[in-house]
């Protein structure tokens, strides 16, 4: 089981999709945070050990610009947008990438392959 919080890039049935396969999930809205600024939501993820996930690449941005090891985020890069596509993608994957997502990673999740960078960003790459 892992932690979530889902951007308002996504919408609540997300964090549903995410509890109904047995993990704890939250949207930004349960926390009153769906009209907070990304750095509102990026400190609530790390103050509650969440990963975030979201399709707005600015929570890598702001990673990478820190140096910061925690929060984990997970950006989708798909063409489709609907969670009926990002959700079984995700779930898929996650087996693969959890260890890296609780140790500290930015995971991008494409439509034929997930790359994932360790926290903090010094530009080394793991590719997968």
């Amino acid at each position: 089981m892992m932690r979530f919080l889902i951007d308002n890039s996504l919408p609540p049935r997300m964090a549903e999709g995410l509890r109904s396969a047995g993990h704890d999930a939250l949207h930004v809205r349960d926390l009153d945070l769906s009209t907070a600024d990304d750095e509102a939501v990026f400190a609530a993820a790390a103050q509650h050990n969440r990963v975030i996930i979201a399709q707005d690449t600015d929570f890598g941005t702001m990673l990478a610009t820190r140096g910061q090891s925690r929060p984990s985020v997970v950006l989708f890069r798909c063409r489709s947008k609907s969670v009926g596509a990002l959700l079984p993608l995700l779930l898929a994957n996650l087996p693969a990438a959890s260890e890296d997502l609780q140790a500290g990673s930015v995971a991008v999740l494409e439509d034929t392959r997930i790359r994932i960078r360790r926290l903090p960003i010094t530009g080394d790459k793991d590719d997968r």
